[in-house]
């Protein structure tokens, strides 16, 4: 049963993290997967061995998610967009309870980590209300399908920054590579496996992967009401950014009941604790 939970975690985290916007690790906190998902992305190879129960089953989902699920979240955006943010809306508001209760158990710790930690949520919601008022134009996004050694070094940088926004919550990787102008060739490389392209992305990616998770398991290791705080501001702040606002009566019932029913699937999913 944990295997197929897993799997259909990662079919979601998979779709989200090639939607500009929505943050991979933001659903990771949601589902509940996000500590032990920052400690196995490491060069330990005894302990990715010691947790290919946890790691194989996501990775499988994610695979599927990008590859079966993305024309059906790319459908529903486009013909949706109201509703669908606001069921990812619901989403996140479902998952607050539980990011405050472990920002509440860290503060605790320390009498000093509840005033920085919430210092830290203001800032971070900072960041993301200026997010959510950038203007991104995809103009600048030109597909790419020729390597050079130019395109490569973007390729790896872009990734690298992407993949460490995937791991922090509130941020998307996808919104990212919109800003640095490698979003159109990275889709179009993956939908025709344009493998020169993919090599650099995919390098990047994995050591993006690595320093971000490695400087979140410092973080918590070092100051984990402040890094429970940030990420409670991220999270509250990606609302901002993927807001879309209402449209006529019926899209606000519609809207609010997909956003009512994404709230329910996270508050149950964020109480359960994926068995180590």
């Amino acid at each position: 049963m944990e295997i197929i939970k897993l799997i259909g975690i990662g079919v979601i985290l998979g779709v989200a993290n090639v939607i500009p916007g929505v943050s991979g690790g933001t659903l990771a906190v949601v589902f509940n997967i996000y500590d032990r998902l920052i400690h196995v992305i490491t060069l330990d190879i005894k302990k990715i061995l010691k947790e290919w129960k946890f790691i194989l089953p996501l990775i499988i989902g994610m695979g599927l998610g990008i590859i079966l699920f993305s024309k059906l979240i790319t459908f529903l955006f486009a013909e949706y967009p109201t509703q669908t943010n606001w069921f990812f809306i619901g989403i996140i508001l479902g998952s607050i309870p539980m990011i405050y209760k472990r920002f509440n158990s860290a503060a605790k710790k320390k009498s000093s980590g509840r005033i920085g930690g919430i210092l830290c949520a203001v800032v971070a919601l900072g960041i993301m209300a200026v997010m959510a008022y950038t203007d991104v134009s995809e103009a600048g996004n030109v597909i790419q399908t020729e390597l050079t050694v130019g395109l490569a070094i973007k390729l790896f940088i872009g990734l690298a920054f992407a993949a460490i926004a995937m791991i922090i919550p509130g941020i998307s990787g996808s919104f990212l590579m919109l800003v640095v102008g490698i979003y159109s060739t990275i889709i179009a490389a993956v939908a025709d496996l344009n493998i020169p392209l993919l090599i650099p992305g995919a390098l990047g990616a994995i050591a993006g992967l690595l320093v971000g998770a490695g400087l979140v398991r410092f973080l918590m290791a070092k100051v984990p009401a402040h890094t429970y705080g940030a990420i409670l501001g991220l999270v509250l702040g990606s609302i901002l950014v993927i807001f879309p606002g209402f449209g006529s009566v019926t899209t606000v019932v519609t809207s609010l009941l997909c956003g009512a029913v994404g709230c329910c699937i996270s508050y149950i999913a964020s109480r359960e604790k994926i068995e180590e």
